[in-house]
């Protein structure tokens, strides 16, 4: 392991426990919600609904300038303080554009998402997307700058406070409401504001038309990108209320929202890592090792995420009490959409090819096209198969953003990736995957049996990895105690 990769490794590391950390303790307010909000009374179907249109509203307001920011930082002949006072500029204008929007036209558009008798939803979950979106080009440049510690302590920060927040309500004060989940958010996003004001002060280095007009022409494409992203993680909750036409809609939708929390785990992995790559890719782009670099990562990325991948599935007898036992009959489409996210998180390393050279349309015709096919499988058999159809759209829709990734860039910016390393990893863990299916399914009816013997295959498979390709000798600290 190279310098590079072991730089890339500590900073995956820092990003990854701050947000492990901070994921896991979220956690905790799943079951707490899902105890105070059953299944049934479909309270917590509202946070899942409404958060799935804060995700995508999230992504039209950043519009692509965070990845328009790393790029620009980084380019011959820029300024990154320049580029860094336009994003803020450019974003935070457009953000309070929004909230002024969605304050003066409040009860209409409560409507029209359902919420006529709670426009308090959307006023709070929409200002609170505005600041978030304000808030992550302050992140983008802890980012860039190689600051994980305060990036790691900010998101942190945030995690206890929501915690600590909704405890004091919801246990304290025995509250039963989705309403208070979206205050305490609110209080909470704003609180962090105030700690960026060092980093606010790069406001004065002014606004760059031009320099904007140029970002945004970069950026537009991975707007398209991500829309088409966010929709293929938050579509089904946001049109599941008008496919599926059952009496039970809320129930189904609160249960496939807690169960989707526990296949997050993947999610928060992909992101800790994509919180470290992005910066390092761009700022390697100009080494001639660039593209062996890409290729050698993405097996690790997958190597650890197919382990992730294996350990929910080993211990779900553990992890299911994360959530409420009235909903513990979603764990089936768990592996579904970790698996799901996986194949994200492999699009995501594919990706930097059309933005490396500037052609990042390619990114809005891979996500479209991916997010054409998740939604005509919902369309299609939600109505029938209810959310367990939502989990396979979401699976469909990243392998086919995945797919064309993969073979159109490697007649555009081609790269020797480890093939056949990949599919025997992918082989082994399918194998493992289908040993633990087994067991759950009645082919083991004791619970501590079926852990042992989950644990033993997850140390197979660790095995596998440091014969194949993570000598013990070669970590970073530790690896000192293995030679």
């Amino acid at each position: 392991m190279n310098k590079d990769q072991t730089t890339l490794l500590k900073d995956t590391a820092i990003y990854g426990l701050s947000s492990i950390i901070g994921r896991f303790l979220n956690y905790l307010l799943v079951p707490l919600y899902t105890i105070k909000m059953p299944a049934a009374q479909g309270e917590y179907g509202v946070i899942t609904n409404v958060y799935a249109y804060v995700a995508l509203l999230l992504v039209i307001l950043t519009y692509g300038m965070e990845t328009s920011f790393f790029r620009f930082a980084n380019k011959e002949g820029e300024r990154a303080e320049q580029v860094f006072s336009t994003s803020l500029w450019s974003v935070g204008g457009t953000s309070l554009l929004f909230v002024a929007l969605t304050l003066s036209f409040l009860q209409p558009l409560s409507s029209l998402l359902g919420y006529a008798d709670h426009p308090e939803y959307i006023a709070c979950m929409f200002t609170v997307v505005a600041i978030d979106a304000f808030q992550s080009i302050m992140f983008a440049y802890l980012r860039y700058q190689k600051r994980p510690i305060k990036f790691a302590a900010l998101k942190l920060l945030f995690i206890f406070l929501n915690i600590a927040l909704n405890c004091i309500y919801y246990i304290g004060m025995d509250g039963h409401d989705a309403a208070a989940a979206f205050y305490i958010n609110l209080i909470c996003t704003a609180s962090i504001t105030l700690f960026f004001w060092r980093e606010l002060t790069g406001l004065r280095h002014g606004f760059d038309t031009p320099l904007l007009r140029r970002m945004l022409s970069y950026g537009w494409p991975i707007l398209v990108l991500g829309i088409a992203g966010v929709l293929n993680q938050s579509a089904d909750k946001m049109l599941f209320p008008y496919i599926y036409q059952g009496t039970d809609m809320k129930e189904q939708l609160a249960i496939y929202g807690a169960v989707f929390k526990i296949a997050m785990i993947m999610a928060m992995i992909t992101q800790a890592f994509r919180y470290a790559y992005e910066p390092f890719v761009f700022g390697k782009s100009r080494d001639r090792d660039s593209k062996q670099t890409q290729a050698v990562t993405m097996k690790y990325f997958l190597i650890f995420t197919l382990l992730a991948f294996l350990s929910v599935m080993a211990y779900m007898d553990i992890l299911k009490y994360i959530i409420g036992s009235d909903y513990w009959s979603g764990l089936q489409v768990v592996p579904i959409v970790m698996a799901a996210e996986i194949m994200m998180g492999v699009y995501f390393n594919l990706s930097f090819w059309y933005k490396l050279i500037d052609k990042t349309i390619w990114g809005a015709v891979f996500s479209g096209l991916g997010c054409a096919v998740l939604l005509a499988v919902n369309f299609i058999f939600v109505p029938s198969y209810g959310y367990v159809a939502c989990a396979w759209a979401g699976f469909a829709g990243y392998a086919t953003a995945m797919i064309l990734s993969y073979f159109v860039g490697q007649h555009y910016y081609p790269i020797q990736y480890p093939l056949g390393d990949i599919a025997r990893y992918v082989l082994l863990t399918a194998v493992l995957a289908a040993v633990m299916h087994w067991e759950e399914t009645g082919g083991v009816d004791t619970t501590w049996l079926r852990l042992v013997i989950n644990t033993l295959l997850i140390l197979l498979f660790c095995s596998y990895i440091v014969k194949k390709d993570l000598p013990l000798s070669g970590l970073p600290i530790i690896g000192k105690y293995f030679r």
